[in-house]
């Protein structure tokens, strides 16, 4: 064990997130954030070894198997990071009584309709990827470690790979792009899901443990658009601010998600209603244009 305790462990440092985590979570104390070659949830046991070395006063979990497409091929390794290393982090926390934050996705749901999901509505989903977290949902719920799982949605920041990074560097390649437009969802920018992250960890360090407040809540920016749309205002903003020039924009055609087949499918309705958390922490949360806006900012 530690010397010295640590108020909070950051599992997934290098990720989109985890990077963000580590700047929004600075005033909470000490911590540590590592990534995979520190704690690799590949590896059986590695997780509970790591607790028991760092002693930490929180875990936040943004370590996950992310390649959506890949995870169809690769269904054992995805299982084993998404859901195994997870029921094995949901046991120790539970063991040592360390409160645990775990991050989700809208790719749990089926994605049909047009509402908003809630927390409690059924899921569904309809690839491994999908189906590997929700078991790591699960093996939270069912450890009774004090844990906090956030689903979000459509996730992108300044750095690592994502869709805005990959726009703007098409931007400079292509005159015309095609981009799915009948899947809606909200795009929703890292820092705000660290920033609330750690605004809900100060709220229960400051108030004391809640379980009206655990379990499942769901964390997106806030209004919906396609992916087209997406596109559409990540080439808007990015020329406003000086990023693009806008002589070189690329046109950007609409298309459904028929004409561009992926071996994983993806969620038409990707809406998550994210009331229960804005009600119990008492956040709120930022329109998904502002966020790229701020974003985009950073990137200038």
């Amino acid at each position: 064990m530690s010397d010295t305790r640590l108020d909070y462990l950051i599992l997934g440092a290098n990720g989109q997130v985890g990077r963000e985590l580590e700047r929004a979570m600075q005033p909470f104390g000490r911590g540590l954030a590592l990534g995979r070659g520190d704690c690799d949830l590949a590896e059986p046991g590695a997780v509970a070894a790591t607790l028991a070395r760092h002693a930490p006063g929180v875990v936040i979990n943004a370590a996950a198997y992310t390649a959506v497409d890949r995870a169809e091929s690769e269904p054992e390794l995805a299982r084993r990071i998404n859901a195994d290393a997870v029921a094995e982090l949901a046991a120790a926390c539970a063991e040592r009584d360390i409160p645990l934050v775990h991050y989700s996705t809208d790719y749990v749901f089926a994605g049909e309709g047009e509402s908003a999901y809630r927390p409690d509505a059924s899921t569904a989903p309809a690839s491994v990827y999908g189906q590997t977290k929700r078991e790591g949902e699960r093996a939270i719920l069912a450890s009774g470690a004090k844990a906090l799982v956030l689903r979000t949605s459509w996730v992108y920041a300044a750095h690592g790979h994502n869709f805005v990074k990959t726009m703007l560097r098409l931007a400079t390649t292509h005159e015309r792009l095609t981009v799915i437009d009948d899947q809606i969802g909200a795009p929703t920018w890292a820092a705000t899901i660290a920033d609330v992250t750690a605004l809900a960890l100060h709220d229960w360090r400051r108030e004391g443990w809640s379980s009206e407040k655990a379990g499942v809540h769901h964390l997106t920016a806030a209004g919906a658009t396609s992916w087209h749309g997406f596109a559409t205002v990540v080439f808007e903003e990015a020329v406003g601010l000086g990023l693009l020039d806008a002589a070189r924009i690329p046109t950007v055609e609409p298309i459904p998600s028929s004409d561009y087949p992926q071996p994983a499918p993806r969620p038409r309705n990707s809406r998550l209603d994210t009331s229960t958390l804005q009600d119990a922490f008492a956040v709120r949360l930022p329109d998904w244009r502002d966020a790229l806006r701020s974003c985009l900012r950073s990137m200038q």
